[in-house]
């Protein structure tokens, strides 16, 4: 059993930046891939990026390539969503989610535990 809590999110400018955390429980941390998704009012959950269980290999959405960067510290049981240069459209929940085996990183169906969200929002 894995629980997510994540943290970081709130209420930023355009141009502005933030970094979300999720906090991992469990001792079996670094053997789980990690992913982040998100949620805009009124339409489905999407994945943003993901990042195998070394940190050695990482994805993202065509959307967030070259502002956002995701990151692992196995040590702290933590993974990080690093965002910059946000926009208005990056508003939305902001959801990390495990994932014990598999490779195809955008698919919700993938994870097997998701925390509960943390709100990001981009003022214009």
């Amino acid at each position: 059993q894995v629980q997510l809590v994540e943290s970081g999110g709130g209420l930023v400018q355009a141009g502005g930046s933030l970094r979300l955390s999720c906090a991992a429980s469990g001792r079996t941390f670094s053997s789980y891939g990690m992913g982040w998704f998100r949620q805009a009012p009124g339409k489905a959950r999407e994945f943003v990026a993901a990042i195998n269980w070394s940190g050695g290999s990482t994805y993202y959405t065509d959307s967030v390539k070259g502002r956002f960067t995701i990151s692992r510290d196995n040590a702290k049981n933590t993974v990080y969503l690093q965002m910059n240069s946000l926009k208005p459209k990056d508003t939305a929940v902001y959801y990390c989610a495990a994932a014990q085996y598999g490779s195809n990183w955008s698919s919700r169906a993938m994870y097997d535990y998701w925390g509960q969200g943390t709100q990001v929002t981009v003022s214009s």
